[in-house]
C-alpha cells in the first residue's frame, strides 16, 4: 500500500466519527478531556460509507487505547443482512484508529431468540478463533431492527488478547490481566430459576478457574433473567435466583474463592440482573487480576439508597447481592463500572405509573453514585465522575410505547453519549426503566484504601 493510504493518515468517514473521545495520557496533560462530536457530514463533500447507525467512543489511557461501540443496523427482512451491516461497520470502525484493535466483548441485543444460533455461527465464520466473548440476549432494541450490538475494542503498545476457550478472552497490559467471560447458559432440560442460576453461577467459576482466576477478582456481573417477575411456585423468579447467588457466594467464600467482607465493607461485584424474553438465563462477568500496589478496587453505593444486600425480605427472601457500582482506580485513572440502577429512593421504586420522572430520577442517581463526593464518602478523595466522563449507557425501557419520551431526557441528561435502548422487564413490575453504563475519570491526591488483593499467584486451586 503507498504510505499515503496507510490507515493512520486516512481521514475518518464524516459516518464514522466517534461521538465521543477521552485522553488520559499523562500528569502533563491535566484532567481528562472529552470531546463530544456531532458526526454527519464535515461540510466538504466525504461521501457516508455505512448502512448501520453507530455511535462510539475512543478512550485513551496511556498506551493504551479502547474503543466502545453502539452499532444499530437499519431496518431489515433478515437478520443476517443485518448482522453483517453491524460486522462491516465496526470493521470499518476498528481499522480507522491508529493501532491495530481487537474485538474482546459483544452483547447482541436480538428481537428474536431463534436468531441467536445463525448470528453465532456468522460471527464464528468472521472472527474464527479470535471470537469475541459473545452474550446473545433476547431484548428487542427499542427501533425495531432485528438486532443490536454493544462491542468493547481493544489495542496499543504491550496489549495481549488470548481466546483460551469459546466465550472466553483474557486482555493483559501494563500489569493488569482482565478476564471476560461471556455467553453462560444452562441447558433447557434446567428449567427452575434457581437450579438455573447455580448451574450458571458454577460454569462461570469453572471457566475462570481454568483460565487462572476466581470470584476473588470477578468485579462485574450480568444477569440476563428470562421472565424475570414471572411466578415460579409460591415465589417469584428474580427472588430465587438472589437465593442461588447468595448461596452461591457462600460456597465460593468457604472454598477461599470469593472474599464477600474487606474490612468493614461488604465487597460484591457490581451487576445487573435485567429480564429477556423467554424462560432462560444468560450470565457473564468480567474479572480484574494484577499485582500492581497502586491498583484498588472500591465499591459504591449510594447514599440515597439503600444497599441491595440490606433490603429487606420483603423485596426478595436472599437480598440481591452486589454493588452499585465498582470502581477500579489505576493510578491515576479511575474506571467505574454502574450497576443496573432504576427509580429508587432508600429501598422504595418512586414515581410510580410516570416513566419520565422515574428516568430522571435514575440519572440522578447515577449523578450521584459517581460523584467527587460518593468517593470521598467512600474514603476515596480526589476521584470520582460526572455524567459527561461516560463512555457509553444501555438504556431497559418496560413499555414499548415509553421509548420516546425516555430517550429524550437521555439525550439531554447525557448529551452526545453512545446508548442501545432495549426492550426488557425490569426486576420490580412497577419500575419502567433501568439504566447502566462506565466511567473514565482521572483522579487527584492520595486514595485511601487497601490495595487489590488478586495477584495471579493468590488463588487456591
Amino acid at each position: 500500500m503507498d504510505a499515503a493510504l496507510q490507515p493512520a493518515d486516512l481521514s475518518i468517514c464524516s459516518r464514522l466519527e466517534p461521538l465521543k473521545r477521552m485522553q488520559c495520557r499523562s500528569e502533563r496533560s491535566g484532567l481528562c478531556r472529552w470531546h463530544g462530536l456531532a458526526g454527519g457530514a464535515d461540510g466538504q463533500g466525504t461521501p457516508p460509507c455505512l448502512m448501520c447507525e453507530q455511535e462510539h467512543t475512543v478512550v485513551e489511557l496511556e498506551r493504551v487505547r479502547r474503543v466502545a461501540l453502539m452499532v444499530t443496523p437499519q431496518v431489515a427482512v433478515n437478520p443476517i443482512d443485518e448482522a453483517w451491516e453491524a460486522i462491516s461497520t465496526i470493521r470499518a470502525i476498528l481499522k480507522q484508529q491508529p493501532d491495530p484493535m481487537t474485538l474482546t466483548l459483544q452483547t447482541v441485543f436480538l428481537r428474536r431468540a431463534e436468531d441467536a444460533a445463525t448470528c453465532r455461527r456468522l460471527f464464528e465464520a468472521y472472527y474464527g478463533e479470535r471470537m469475541p466473548a459473545t452474550n446473545f440476549v433476547v431484548q428487542p432494541p427499542c427501533g425495531g431492527q432485528a438486532l443490536a450490538i454493544e462491542a468493547w475494542a481493544l489495542g496499543g503498545e504491550g496489549t495481549e488478547v488470548l481466546f483460551p476457550q469459546p466465550d472466553v478472552v483474557c486482555v493483559s497490559y501494563e500489569g493488569l490481566r482482565w478476564v471476560h467471560v461471556g455467553g453462560v447458559a444452562p441447558p433447557e432440560s434446567v428449567a427452575t430459576s434457581y437450579g438455573q442460576a447455580r448451574y450458571s453461577f458454577d460454569e462461570l467459576a469453572r471457566r475462570l478457574d481454568q483460565s487462572g482466576a476466581s470470584f476473588l477478582d470477578v468485579v462485574r456481573t450480568w444477569l440476563y433473567v428470562g421472565g424475570i417477575t414471572h411466578s415460579e411456585g409460591e415465589t417469584q423468579r428474580y427472588r430465587e435466583l438472589n437465593r442461588a447467588r447468595t448461596d452461591f457466594f457462600l460456597d465460593q467464600e468457604s472454598r477461599g474463592r470469593m472474599q464477600v467482607r474487606r474490612g468493614e465493607a461488604a465487597f460484591y461485584p457490581a451487576s445487573t440482573g435485567i429480564g429477556m424474553a423467554g424462560r432462560g438465563l444468560t450470565v457473564s462477568c468480567l474479572a480484574l487480576q494484577t499485582d500492581r500496589r497502586d491498583v484498588r478496587l472500591l465499591p459504591l453505593e449510594n447514599p440515597r439508597q439503600t444497599s441491595a444486600f440490606d433490603y429487606a425480605r420483603r423485596f426478595s427472601p436472599q437480598s440481591p447481592k452486589f454493588s452499585r457500582a465498582m470502581a477500579v482506580v489505576l493510578g491515576d485513572y479511575v474506571t467505574t463500572w454502574i450497576s443496573g440502577t432504576a427509580s429508587i429512593v432508600d429501598a422504595e421504586s418512586v414515581h410510580l405509573g410516570d416513566v419520565e420522572r422515574q428516568t430522571e430520577q435514575t440519572i440522578d442517581n447515577i449523578e450521584r453514585l459517581i460523584g467527587a463526593d460518593n468517593f470521598a464518602r467512600h474514603g476515596c478523595p480526589g476521584a470520582g465522575a460526572e455524567l459527561s466522563d461516560l463512555a457509553k449507557v444501555r438504556v431497559y425501557i418496560k413499555r414499548p410505547e415509553d421509548y420516546d419520551k425516555c430517550r429524550a431526557i437521555c439525550e439531554r441528561r447525557f448529551g452526545a453519549l453512545p446508548t442501545i435502548y432495549a426492550h426488557a422487564d425490569v426486576c420490580r413490575d412497577e419500575l419502567l426503566v433501568e439504566i447502566e453504563g462506565v466511567a473514565f475519570s482521572r483522579r487527584t491526591g492520595e486514595v485511601a484504601g487497601e490495595p487489590a488483593r488478586f495477584s495471579p499467584t493468590a488463588h487456591p486451586k
